[in-house]
Order: structure tokens, then C-alpha cells, then sequence
């Protein structure tokens, strides 16, 4: 019986091996746990925020390398280049139009225009006024100049009619400071120290969009954002009057090929980042998905339709992470029980009732014997017959609803047994 079984499970038990290892060929290995940011100058808000990244997510043992550029122009040749993995670009660029390899998976914060010209005790209400003046756009390779020409040829004003000048931020700033340029954009956040600084000089002053909405329309990434007076500065009075500004958002862009694990890991812990109230962001009002010019990863926007997993939930990041990965062998597991599950009860009946008939090759050979055997041989087939009635008992442990079974095996030793008094009385 023993033999009969091994022969029926070992089967079961390599084709369930068999299966697991062929479905685990189709599963995806773990991703490499190690990823690089570009970011834009070391000074810069890209740079910064990078480093927060860099904090978070070294804590869920994901090693993080950032790389310093020019800015948005200079990352996405970055990823082309596979030279970094995610990279922040500044929304609307047109280089990104035609990269379809490139796919966007949130937008972070908003992204303020801000155009500061010299005070010459006159204000500037349209941007066709700073035609003729020498005007830095920012560096080559950077969002800032990407959209600053932009505004400018929307008001007729290019190189042709005007002095177009790619400085850097901080170059720019001390030229204007100096008075040897008429006027700067720069693409950045309220927070920037060069930002608090020009506003804080009463020689410069701030342009106000006052056709910010008409811009917001004509182009889909730049929305119209009011600076309320004394926002930046209470004490001050930074600025000193209510300023609308345009204002695009930052974009992680990442390569197509790029981890769906690290894709949902970076959302998942850069949220904490970047969803509290700010100077114009609402609270929990990124990161988001919204107004993006660029292809849409398609595993961010599952995560930013269904959130968190709920194996994300219950444990931590990489353990729910792999868990997912390994659901594929639920499918040989799931085909193999269907059949299985109507075999298991007739296999468990068959392995219950196989400790109550293993003993009877042995009782049928003995009554055989008794048959022939003379009398005087008798009572060593009584002894024999009793001890293996008593060892029975003690081995065979079945289930109550087989006691029936149980108690023919034993009815038929006594059946032997009293046969052997019987002819031992009458011998």
C-alpha cells in the first residue's frame, strides 16, 4: 500500500515542481535598484530637490546618482543618451514633442515665469515693450530660454529688432544688477534666492502678465497664477502690489524601458515631497498627471488612478513589490488544484482505509495456515494471531468515521482466533 502511494503522489508532486519552474521563467527578474536623476545647475531647484529624492529613497536601499546640466534641453539628451534614467524637464519643451522613447510620470510643482526688468520709473504692462532692450532668455540648453523665446516671438521681438543674450541665472542677475542688461527670465521656483533678492532691490522691478490668461489659452502647460502682495516677504512688502504670473511645472521624464517597480517607488515616496500647501500650490495638489505635453508612462498613470496596492499597504515597498512579481505562479498552482481538488477526497478515503487493509495480506496468510496446520502447532498461531491483534490496536489510528472498518478488521481476527479455540477445545 505504502508502494501504491509513493506511486501516485511522487507524480503529483514533480508535476507541480515542473510547472513551477516552467511558469517562473516567465517571470520578470527584479529591477536594478540603483537609478540616476539629472537635475540642472548645483544651485538650482532641481538640484535640491534631487537630494531630498536622494534621502528618501536611499532609505528603501535604492542607491541614487544625480548629475548637474544646463538644464531641460541638456536632461532629455541625457535620457536619449541613456545616461541618466529620470530626468526633471521643464513642461511645453518642444524638443519633447517627437521623443517617443521619453514617457512623463509626474508633474512635481509649479514652475513661476518670472521677468524682471530695470526700473527706469515707468512699468511694463505688455512684453512688447522690452522690444529693442537687451534681454537674457537663460542658458543654452535650458527650459528657461525654451520659453522665454517662446513669449518673446508671440510679441514679435527676436534677435532682429532686439539683443537676445543666453546668460545664466546668476550671470544675468549681476548684469541686470549692474544696469549692462535691460531685462532677465528665468524659469524657478518662489523659493530661489536670486528671486527674494531682485524683488528686494528697488531698482528692479517685476513684470505683471496682465494678459496671463490669454497666454494660459493659447498654450496648454502654462497656467495663470497670481503673486499676492506681500506673499514672499510680510515684513517687506515683497512684492509690494499683486503680480500675475505664468507659470509651466516640472516634469519627471523617464525612458520607456525604465522600471515599472522604481517608477511606482519614486511616486509612492516623492508624494510626501511634494503634496504640501506652497506659495501656489493647493495641499495635495501634486504630483500629478495634468496638462502634460509628453506621453504618459503607463504604469504612473495606473498608480495615479489606484494608488497604492493593497500588498503596498500591508508590507513594505519591496516585499509587496515581489510578491506581485511571483502572482504569475498562481496560474499553474490554480490548474493544477482544479483537477486535483476532485481527486483529493477519494485519495485521502483510499489513504485512511490503506491502514486498515495493509493488515490483511498478513491475517489472510495466517488463517491459511491455521487451516492446515496440526494441532499441537496451534497455540503458536494463537500467540501469533493475539500479538497481532494487539499490535493493530496500537498503530491503527483512524478517523471515527472509519471506526466501522476498523472493527471488521478486528471482528475478522477474532474470527480466527475463536476458530483456533475452537479446534484446540475439540483436539
Amino acid at each position: 500500500m505504502k508502494n501504491k502511494f509513493f506511486t501516485v503522489s511522487i507524480p503529483i508532486l514533480l508535476l507541480v515542481i515542473a510547472s513551477f519552474y516552467f511558469t517562473s521563467k516567465f517571470i520578470e527578474p527584479s529591477s536594478k535598484k540603483e537609478i540616476t536623476i539629472a537635475t540642472g545647475s548645483i544651485d538650482g531647484e532641481y538640484y535640491k530637490t534631487a537630494l531630498l529624492y536622494k534621502d528618501i529613497l536611499e532609505k528603501q536601499k535604492v542607491k541614487v546618482n544625480i548629475i548637474t546640466s544646463n538644464g531641460s534641453i541638456e536632461n532629455i539628451q541625457l535620457l536619449k543618451d541613456k545616461k541618466v534614467d529620470i530626468a526633471f524637464v521643464q513642461n511645453g519643451i518642444d524638443e519633447l514633442k517627437n521623443q517617443h522613447s521619453l514617457k512623463a510620470i509626474a508633474s512635481v510643482n509649479y514652475e513661476p515665469l518670472w521677468i524682471f526688468y530695470k526700473n527706469e520709473n515707468y512699468t511694463m504692462d505688455y512684453v512688447i515693450q522690452l522690444i529693442s532692450k537687451k534681454i537674457s532668455v537663460g542658458k543654452e540648453g535650458s527650459g528657461t530660454k525654451d520659453l522665454a523665446l517662446k513669449i518673446l516671438n508671440d510679441n514679435g521681438i527676436d534677435d532682429q529688432n532686439s539683443q537676445i543674450l543666453s546668460h545664466s541665472t546668476q550671470e544675468a542677475k549681476e548684469l541686470l544688477l549692474k544696469g549692462e542688461i535691460d531685462a532677465m527670465f528665468v524659469v524657478t521656483s518662489a523659493n530661489s534666492k536670486i528671486v527674494k533678492e531682485l524683488l528686494d532691490n528697488p531698482n528692479i522691478n517685476l513684470f505683471s502678465f496682465k494678459r496671463a490668461k490669454a497666454y494660459s489659452r493659447k498654450y496648454s502647460f502654462l497656467e495663470s497664477i497670481p503673486l499676492y502682495e506681500g506673499t514672499i516677504d510680510l515684513y517687506k512688502n515683497l512684492p509690494s502690489q499683486d503680480v500675475n504670473l505664468l507659470s509651466t511645472t516640472a516634469n519627471l521624464i523617464v525612458r520607456d524601458e525604465f522600471s515599472d517597480e522604481l517608477t511606482r517607488l519614486v511616486l509612492k515616496e516623492i508624494k510626501n515631497i511634494h503634496n504640501k500647501k506652497g506659495l501656489f500650490e493647493a495641499q495635495n495638489q501634486f504630483p500629478n498627471i495634468d496638462n502634460l505635453t509628453i506621453e504618459i508612462n503607463e504604469d504612473a498613470s495606473r498608480y495615479f488612478t489606484y494608488g497604492d496596492t493593497w500588498l503596498e499597504k500591508i508590507f513594505p515597498y519591496w516585499i509587496a513589490s515581489n510578491i506581485d512579481r511571483l502572482k504569475i505562479l498562481l496560474i499553474p498552482l490554480i490548474t493544477l488544484m482544479i483537477p486535483l481538488s476532485k481527486g483529493f477526497f477519494p485519495l485521502y478515503r483510499w489513504s485512511i482505509r490503506s491502514k486498515i487493509y495493509k493488515w490483511y495480506e498478513e491475517i489472510q496468510k495466517i488463517d491459511l495456515e491455521v487451516e492446515d496446520v496440526k494441532n499441537e502447532n496451534l497455540d503458536k498461531y494463537l500467540e501469533k494471531i493475539t500479538a497481532l491483534k494487539k499490535e493493530i490496536k496500537a498503530e491503527t489510528k483512524v478517523p471515527l468515521s472509519y471506526m466501522g472498518e476498523y472493527y471488521d478488521l478486528i471482528m475478522h481476527l477474532e474470527l480466527i482466533i475463536s476458530k483456533i479455540n475452537i479446534r484446540l477445545v475439540t483436539k
